[in-house]
């Protein structure tokens, strides 16, 4: 028999000799059992430990200087691409009009055809007219007005386009273009009369600063009188062509870059919030109106979305500033690591005629509409102060996990022991009974 150390005392899991030993066949089971439920609930443990959740912060919006881009598509079935401006403003004074950088129009067939699309072009709808044929000596007029900074010849009017934009640098109305020579020889009339019955569809992204703002779709060449932004309404309010109005169909719009498919996977079960909640409300909106004079406004207020990998700080930064305007479109906020910086918004609608009246025949006689404005589809975004960040975390540690495992093993090994002694006592004493 070995000699007993000084650690002998101390021991508390006394043994029992071999020949004191009892096996059972309802043991032998017992064990089985206890096993086979070790193994699923710690296989449960390796899951659980090994899941990824979502777990969003709120704080305060600490950015400053930043851009963000705003993405859309819009079909307008009942007005033509060439009456369509798109304009962009910001209470800090910056304004892009008529823009046409990241911007497409497709060219819709009337509505009574199907609507399909029949053409793919760029905003700038004179882009192929810069009369290259002409004299190079050729100095065309601009009827009145200076000619444009853009003009491709300095102090020259060579295209329709560069009238017209030189009308509109001294607030004048354009119309079909009578008596320009340079409209009269790109067919300028002939090109609006063919587009009358046609829709238009407005896709692709541009960049805004980070502030209060506006963009709105509206009919005619904009143009600044003063303090006011108006657009030259001639054509589109002309009898002759046709009854335009703003019908339109919100297809999708959001602000800054979409949610990977990846990460939609891998977060987006029915338990993770992140793309459950991210949706973009205006989404498949159809407003409908036979009103040429017909306002329609969406008020956003747009929140700060963060999307932060496992193992990524938030302390980290996507550190893009200035470089921001070098990335194409569609990247801005896409970090290298998988980090997402991103916009969520809420909306709130309102329609009225800008020929005044009250909403009577929706049940609101008290409700009044202002007279006048311009007609067309007005986005009003504000910037909410505070920010959402969604991280990606583990549900436990690895010493939970450990913890958890040996909680597993003892607690069921000595509920097995338990059940064990339980069905072995009672085994003998019905044998004690069965004896007498």
């Amino acid at each position: 028999m070995p000699a007993k150390s000084r650690f002998t005392r101390l021991d508390a899991f006394t043994k029992t000799v071999e020949d004191a030993r009892i096996r059972t066949t309802s043991g032998g089971i017992v064990t089985i059992a206890s096993l086979l439920i070790v193994f699923y609930l710690v296989l449960g443990e390796w899951s659980d430990y090994r899941r990824i959740v979502v777990h969003p912060e709120l704080i305060v919006d600490k950015g400053r200087g930043e851009r963000m881009e705003i993405h859309m598509n819009i079909s307008f079935p009942r007005i033509p691409c060439e009456l369509l401006t798109l304009d962009v403003m910001d209470v800090s004074g910056e304004q892009q009009t008529g823009v046409k950088h990241g911007i497409h129009k497709v060219q819709l067939a009337p509505a009574i055809q199907g609507g399909r699309p029949i053409d793919v072009r760029a905003l700038d709808l004179h882009a192929d007219e810069q009369a290259h044929h002409l004299d190079p000596e050729y100095c065309g007029e601009c009827y009145g007005p200076p000619a444009p900074a853009s003009a491709s010849k300095p102090g020259c009017c060579n295209t329709c386009e560069e009238v017209r934009e030189a009308y509109a640098s001294v607030s004048w109305a354009f119309g079909k273009g009578e008596g320009v020579k340079q409209c009269e020889r790109e067919h300028y009339s002939e090109k609006l009369e063919a587009q009358r019955d046609q829709g238009c569809r407005i896709e692709g992204g541009f960049r805004v600063n980070k502030v209060i703002g506006n963009f709105h779709i509206a009919p005619g060449r904009s143009f600044s009188n003063g303090m006011m932004h108006v657009h030259d309404l001639n054509n589109y309010l002309d009898p002759s062509q046709g009854s335009h109005t703003f019908t339109h169909t919100i297809h999708h719009l959001r602000f800054g870059p979409q949610i990977p498919e990846d990460l939609t996977k891998r977060v987006g079960g029915k338990t993770m919030g992140w793309t459950n909640h991210h949706l973009n409300p205006l989404d498949d909106t159809d407003q409908t109106t036979d009103d040429p004079a017909f306002n329609y406004m969406y008020f956003l207020k747009v929140v700060s979305t963060s999307y932060y990998p496992l193992g990524r700080s938030s302390k980290e930064s996507l550190d893009q500033g200035g470089s921001s305007e070098l990335l194409p479109m569609g990247q801005h906020g896409l970090g290298q690591d998988g980090s997402l910086e991103t916009h969520q918004y809420s909306v709130t609608s309102h329609k009225r005629s800008l020929k005044g009246g009250s909403d009577s025949q929706e049940g609101h006689k008290e409700r009044l509409h202002a007279i006048g404005g311009i007609p067309g589809v007005f986005f009003s975004y504000d910037i909410s102060p505070m920010k959402v960040i969604n991280r990606e975390e583990r549900t436990k540690s690895l010493t939970g996990f450990l913890t958890g495992v040996c909680a597993v093993v003892g607690g069921t090994l000595t509920v097995a022991a338990a059940i064990d002694r339980g069905v072995y006592e009672g085994a003998t004493r019905i044998k004690k009974l069965h004896q007498r």
